[in-house]
């Protein structure tokens, strides 16, 4: 039989209105009464409608999440994070993967809106506003994530992706580094561009020259960090260091790397935007680490406000990373043996 909100409340001697507040995590309501309607929520093993509630209330209590890459572990944390306040403010989320697809990115988004969910965070496969602006256009606020989308008014979260490069570049050419090649995101990715800018521009102030052949873009993905990395270093490296843009081109790099029979840093010195915590043993390297959490708690509170009726100026928040050395080696890189 159907276990009905009216039942709920009878259960824990309490109104109907009071189960809903709770429910909803309103403000106002006793510990102790919370404390009965979730323990007669349990007896009774109620499940709430969230579709009857939101054809009530005329509002949807679900979010929309859309990530460019769920294999990209940086994505975890942020998706951790955006849950966590979705939770807090009685939401859920919906949780869409793109595989760095923009016609994957359009499919989700127009479900997303037919959906009618109450706002959608979004990290972008690329730069195009089209398939964000039919979100706004319904009324649905929309918050960027970790990438932006130029020319188009939102929210938007970020690190200092540029700044961040640029130390990281530094500190190679303090150590002696003239010749340091870079693998990075694809430059129509807000990310990819502003980490080559970061590059770029320690190497000019450093006084050394820029060579576009040390430069070789892709998808952020670990298959293209192989393979580009194996273009820069055979078929022996004409670098001395390797700036990787991201987390999955860093495990790509680290594998042909190693398949090359180049040890770190003796060979090759090797800096990469993303700190690969879940790895066990790390070479000796640089990396900046972004503050994913943050970011994604930020963006959350960001689309929180816009689904509460803000209509302040759109704001552009940017969250330095953390830059960091290992300061042990913990893995010495070894030739195969033929």
């Amino acid at each position: 039989m159907t276990v009905l909100i009216k039942d709920v409340a009878e259960h824990a001697g309490v109104s109907s209105a009071t189960v809903s507040r709770v429910l909803s995590n309103k403000p106002h309501v006793r510990d102790e009464l919370k404390e009965r309607v979730h323990k007669a929520v349990a007896d009774l093993s109620y499940e709430p409608n969230r579709v009857a509630r939101s054809l009530r209330s005329q509002r949807s209590t679900v979010i929309g999440l859309v990530i460019s890459d769920i294999r990209n572990s940086f994505y975890n944390t942020v998706v951790r994070a955006i849950e966590d306040v979705a939770f807090e403010k009685g939401y859920a989320v919906f949780l869409c993967n793109t595989d760095e697809n923009p016609e994957k990115e359009l499919f989700y988004l127009n479900l997303l809106k037919a959906e009618k969910v109450a706002g959608v965070i979004i990290s972008p496969a690329r730069e195009n506003a089209s398939n964000s602006s039919s979100l706004t256009n319904a009324n649905i606020p929309v918050v960027a994530v970790d990438r932006r989308i130029p020319n188009f008014e939102m929210d938007t979260v970020l690190t200092n992706n540029t700044e961040a490069s640029y130390q990281l570049i530094s500190q190679l050419i303090a150590k002696g580094h003239k010749r340091i090649g870079a693998v990075l995101s694809d430059l129509s990715i807000t990310t990819g561009r502003e980490r080559f800018e970061g590059y770029k521009q320690a190497i000019l102030d450093a006084g050394l020259d820029f060579s576009e052949n040390l430069v070789l873009s892709g998808l952020p993905i670990a298959e293209d960090g192989y393979r580009l990395s194996l273009d820069l270093l055979e078929p022996k490296p004409l670098i001395t260091a390797l700036f990787t843009g991201n987390e999955l081109i860093t495990l790509g790099a680290l594998k042909a790397i190693y398949e090359l029979g180049l040890n770190i840093p003796e060979d090759i010195e090797l800096a990469s935007f993303d700190k690969l915590d879940w790895i066990p043993f790390l070479p000796k390297m640089s990396f900046a680490e972004q503050p994913s959490y943050e970011l994604g708690k930020q963006a959350a509170q960001l689309l929180f406000e816009r689904i509460s009726g803000s209509n302040k100026e759109p704001q552009n928040i940017i969250i330095p990373s953390k830059i960091q050395s290992i300061t042990e080696t913990k893995i010495k890189m070894v030739a195969k043996t033929p």
